[in-house]
């Protein structure tokens, strides 16, 4: 039939979370598995990142009143499950077509990827572009 799309062992015990965030992958990404995770890793850290600096500044202005200074509590919880919902898909398609056309991608490009994916979702959210379509 042919070799299967992810498997357990495609994953690397050298791609711990520390080396991706360090960039320092001792060769390019050329399973589907080890480019999933590293696209979807700096899709989910840059969105909950900027999740929480958005936290911080609403706690800020917030902070004197007595309901709405639990709103960033809001904004962190949406910042985890943001990026688990949109960032598994969009991270697998990118990944699932790099994969498809048997290329192999370096790290830095796993890097750009994925907080591409946030800016994106960034300008979207703040321009209002797609509720004008």
């Amino acid at each position: 039939m042919g070799r299967k799309i992810f498997e357990s062992s495609d994953l690397q015990s050298s791609e711990t979370f520390w080396n991706v965030l360090k960039l320092s992958a001792q060769d390019e990404l050329d399973t589907f598995a080890e480019m999933l995770y590293h696209i979807f890793l700096w899709a989910f850290l840059s969105c909950f990142g900027v999740h929480l600096i958005a936290a911080g500044i609403a706690y800020v202005n917030l902070r004197k009143h007595k309901i709405a200074r639990f709103v960033p509590l809001v904004f962190v919880i949406v910042g985890i499950f943001t990026p688990l919902a949109m960032s598994v898909v969009t991270s697998s398609l990118i990944a699932g077509v790099f994969r498809a056309a048997s290329f192999k991608m370096s790290p830095l490009y796993a890097f750009f990827f994925g907080t591409g994916q946030t800016l994106i979702n960034l300008l979207l959210g703040y321009t209002r572009i797609l509720a004008t379509l």
